[in-house]
């Protein structure tokens, strides 16, 4: 009988583990949000993820729980874990890449490079930390923020009122998070994947490039980032891993500071956008090596087929028809790019699908890579 994988959230990442549990021979159910969404292929049921009764039923028939998003509430997780139900990533690593100051409080304590922040309750200690650093900041909602919703970089308290009300309205004691602006040369993202056993690989270290707080183009290997940065980052993601305890794959993003620091940015405890270059590019993808570590199977090699791959999120869409629709232009047009349908319906920024090219020469995988998504968007 095969083993079962559930995955909590019906969305591209979900949908993307689906060809490495058929190559594994694992089943993999999922519990979905609503109809239609991307990994329907999987759907096992839909329902409400906040709801304990919800999940406990749909965890009643898979051998480990996993996620699509980090978004499942702390007292559901605890009542599965509870429940007897292998949880992977747990819930007391969850906690840290569910709220921001949780996060920045803990790498602190590890002596891990961050950039400066602090706990702001109330406008005028937003103020004081404004004029301290320069004039300007960056603030985060602790909770719920993605693909650059959720900060702002302020000038002044006022430019975050609302969420101050917020806040207030709350009655919980509630924060923001306020953190130096980082003047960075680049950003950068080191995966690692965990398994309960203790064993860890690292990737590549890669380059990443943002538009509009949304992930645009993803570079494996980063360049120059041979020597030093390398061993930096995977051993700063390794000592996250360790020292939260995180098991399945790991993201870090991490910026690279104009004066040659890395400092760690953002997490997530799952297959991460940055690690789509790895499913054509590495020996082991991360979402085959994500279902290996939540089963505690031994993990794969990272090493690449190519010195370098290339990966291009079409955002948006065509502004009619779908993807599907410009299949014969791009295959024809492009044959060396691997094509990533997520099965959305085209809208303006969202992520509907992938380009990744590998090959030996950079600059002709970066032209590749970028004409091939072309294609699919007006």
């Amino acid at each position: 009988m095969a083993v079962v994988v559930g995955v909590i959230g019906g969305g591209q990442l979900a949908r993307m583990m689906i060809p490495a549990a058929i190559e594994l021979g694992i089943e993999l159910k999922v519990l979905a949000e609503t109809d239609g969404m991307s990994a329907a292929l999987a759907v096992d049921r839909v329902g409400d993820y906040t709801d304990a009764a919800t999940v406990l039923e749909f965890a009643r028939d898979v051998d480990v729980v996993t996620f699509d998003h980090e978004h499942v509430p702390q007292d559901v997780l605890r009542l599965l874990v509870d429940a007897g139900v292998r949880v992977h990533p747990g819930p007391d690593a969850l906690r840290f890449a569910q709220d921001k100051l949780l996060m920045r409080e803990r790498l602190s304590e590890l002596g891990l490079p961050v950039p400066d922040w602090a706990r702001v309750e109330t406008p005028d200690d937003l103020d004081d930390f404004i004029r301290e650093h320069g004039g300007s900041a960056v603030v985060k909602t602790p909770r719920g923020g993605y693909d650059g919703k959720g900060v702002r970089v302020v000038r002044a308290a006022a430019e975050v009122a609302e969420w101050f009300a917020t806040i207030a309205e709350d009655g919980r004691g509630g924060a923001l998070l306020v953190e130096e602006l980082v003047d960075f040369r680049r950003e950068l993202a080191q995966l690692v994947a965990r398994s309960p056993s203790g064993e860890i690989v690292p990737w590549p270290v890669v380059e990443t490039v943002q538009v509009g707080g949304v992930c645009s183009e993803v570079i494996a290997p980063a360049p120059r980032s041979a020597g030093r940065l390398a061993d930096v980052a995977s051993s700063v993601a390794i000592t996250i891993a360790e020292g939260l305890g995180v098991t399945g794959v790991l993201a870090v993003e991490l910026f690279e500071t104009t004066d040659n620091r890395i400092l760690v940015n953002e997490l997530a405890m799952r297959p991460h956008n940055s690690g789509h270059w790895s499913m054509d590019g590495s020996t082991t993808g991360q979402f085959e090596q994500h279902l290996r570590a939540v089963l505690d199977l031994p993990l794969g090699g990272t090493g690449s087929h190519e010195a370098w791959s290339v990966m291009v999120n079409v955002l948006g869409g065509p502004a009619e028809g779908t993807l599907a629709d410009r299949y014969p232009e791009a295959l024809a047009g492009h044959p060396t790019a691997k094509l990533h349908n997520y099965g959305k319906l085209p809208r303006p920024g969202r992520k509907v699908g992938h380009v990744t090219v590998i090959g030996a020469d950079l600059d002709d995988v970066v032209y590749e890579a970028r004409a091939a998504a072309a294609v699919f968007q007006d």
